[in-house]
C-alpha cells in the first residue's frame, strides 16, 4: 500500500506544520525507523521548520507595525519577547 503524497510544505498553516514537525521528531527519537525513511523525514522536518520560522517572522513584522497611540495606529515599534 503507498501512501498519499504529503502537501507542499508552503502551503501549510503554523500549526498543521508545527504538529507534523513535532510528529517527525518524536519519529525519530524513538529510533525505530529504517535509515532512508529517516533522511526523507529529516528533510521534510528542516522544511517545516523553516515553514514555521517564516510564519513567525511574518506575524512579528505585523505586530511591529502596530502601536496605538491615543487609539489610533501610529507607527511601528519593535516587538519585544520579554
Amino acid at each position: 500500500m503507498t501512501e498519499a503524497p504529503l502537501p507542499e510544505v508552503s502551503g501549510l498553516s503554523f500549526e498543521v506544520a508545527l504538529k507534523q514537525l513535532e510528529e517527525i521528531v518524536t519519529k525519530l527519537e524513538r529510533g525505530d525507523v529504517p535509515l532512508e525513511e529517516s533522511i526523507a523525514i529529516y528533510e521534510r522536518g528542516e522544511a517545516l521548520k523553516k515553514r514555521c520560522e517564516a510564519l513567525l517572522a511574518q506575524a512579528e513584522e505585523r505586530v511591529e507595525k502596530i502601536r496605538v497611540s491615543q487609539g489610533k495606529a501610529v507607527g511601528t515599534e519593535p516587538f519585544e519577547t520579554t
